[in-house]
């Protein structure tokens, strides 16, 4: 064999097995920047504004942050040692803090952008007491480079 097979699980062929005998996916960021790209065309497809997605955080020991400029905002994210399903929550999150989305509509998009991405809604996503009648969505904040 020519490749090894780390090498040939990232370019799309066997998976590499750990030594307990699980399937180890293939590179996280290679899924980030995935999710990114999917996350990006659900929040443009919806009429919200679409952060920047980076990892690490700047801020140390932070699992999430959100960073607002004139032009847009930046959502950091942590992938390491963490499950894609929360790194895909926190992405998803940050797309509704960036959004300033509260109430229905917020339950609304969270669910369509995991739902985009392909990851299972969470517990904290489904509402434990109904949610108020209206809608509110912040106008989004655009200006002129």
């Amino acid at each position: 064999m020519s490749h090894p097979p780390a090498k040939i699980c990232s370019m799309g062929g066997v998976p590499e097995r750990t030594p307990a005998g699980q399937t180890r996916d293939g590179a996280p960021v290679l899924w980030f920047a995935d999710a990114a790209r999917r996350l990006g065309a659900a929040t443009r497809a919806g009429g919200l504004v679409v952060p920047a997605f980076r990892c690490p955080p700047r801020v140390p020991g932070a699992t999430r942050t959100v960073r607002r400029y004139p032009g847009g905002a930046v959502v950091s994210v942590t992938l390491k040692g963490r499950a894609r399903d929360e790194v895909a929550a926190d992405m998803v999150e940050g797309v509704i803090v960036v959004n300033r989305l509260e109430g229905e509509a917020a339950l609304r998009f969270r669910t369509a952008l995991l739902e985009a991405i392909g990851a299972p809604p969470t517990p904290s996503d489904l509402p434990s007491t109904p949610p108020p009648s209206e809608d509110r969505a912040a106008p989004r904040e655009t200006q002129a480079a």
